[in-house]
């Protein structure tokens, strides 16, 4: 089931140059001239700010920091945008990522984070791949399961944050676990502590967030698949990709990205953010 999943969750989105197949093709600016034109920042924030959908519990979306700041890899690089655009910063917090996307295709906001999958870029635009992210399975204290392979079985209640693509793609590769979706990050690390949950699958991010909040759970070896998280925006807003994507490859190239990764304390990165 692994090899067969890692294929179809990553579909057309396998590493930067096949992502290209699923996202308009644009090639970046250069660095030396990352400055907005007026239509680009039209494009980009609209309303005149940068509206920037997050979620809490995520290092990928909004955490808190140490220091108890907002931290979290859409949230800073939505200051950070914000910032290149010369406009105000304006974070709008759902309970789900699938709430994010919805806000996104009517325009509500304006900029995120998130796995690119194939369903996903039917519905909203994407930058170039920002970071990748393995998938894996937090299991309860007490469980039995030691190995990946053996999530797949009757009777094995499996959560997952409801409308998200793991809910797609573990729907597509069972044969015998139940999906039980979860309305939210918070709901679901309390029903494994109950005992309602078998495990609950999503990127190692967010499992390591819920394993710090989960004592005796444990995560389990090895992956199911890779998310490729891009920046997203709107449909109908392309013609600022190649703005969206020279600043992606900026904080990327700049440590800028690596230092945000650091501060979120995001885990679970397979390919991580350069210097």
């Amino acid at each position: 089931m692994s090899l067969l999943l890692k294929t179809g969750v990553a579909g057309c989105l396998l590493g930067a140059l096949l992502f290209a197949g699923c996202a308009v093709n644009t090639e970046p600016q250069s660095q030396a001239t990352l400055q907005p034109s007026a239509a680009e920042r039209a494009q980009i924030a609209p309303t005149g700010k940068l509206r920037v959908g997050v979620y809490f519990g995520s290092p990928t979306s909004m955490v808190m920091a140490s220091d108890q700041s907002r931290a979290g890899v859409t949230y800073e690089l939505g200051q950070a945008l914000a910032s290149k655009l010369d406009v105000p910063f304006e974070p709008v917090e759902y309970k789900r990522v699938a709430e994010i996307i919805d806000a996104l295709k009517t325009g509500a906001v304006d900029f995120t984070v998130t796995n690119a999958s194939p369903a996903r870029a039917a519905l909203v635009s994407f930058s170039s791949p920002v970071i990748s992210l393995e998938l894996g399975y937090l299991v309860p204290a007490g469980s039995k399961v030691s190995a990946i392979g053996d999530v797949d079985q009757a009777g094995f209640r499996v959560g997952v944050t409801e409308g998200s693509s793991s809910q797609t793609a573990l729907r597509r590769a069972y044969r015998y676990a139940t999906l039980v979706p979860q309305a939210s990050l918070p709901v679901a690390t309390e029903q494994l502590k109950l005992g309602q949950l078998d495990a609950f699958a999503t990127n190692k991010a967010i499992l390591n967030e819920m394993l710090d909040k989960t004592p005796g759970a444990r995560l389990l070896d090895g992956n199911w698949g890779l998310e490729h998280m891009a920046i997203a925006i709107p449909k109908g807003r392309e013609a600022a990709l190649p703005f969206i994507n020279s600043f992606a490859t900026s904080v990327r190239d700049s440590g800028q990205l690596a230092w945000v990764v650091k501060r979120s304390g995001l885990r679970g990165a397979v390919t991580p953010p350069a210097k």
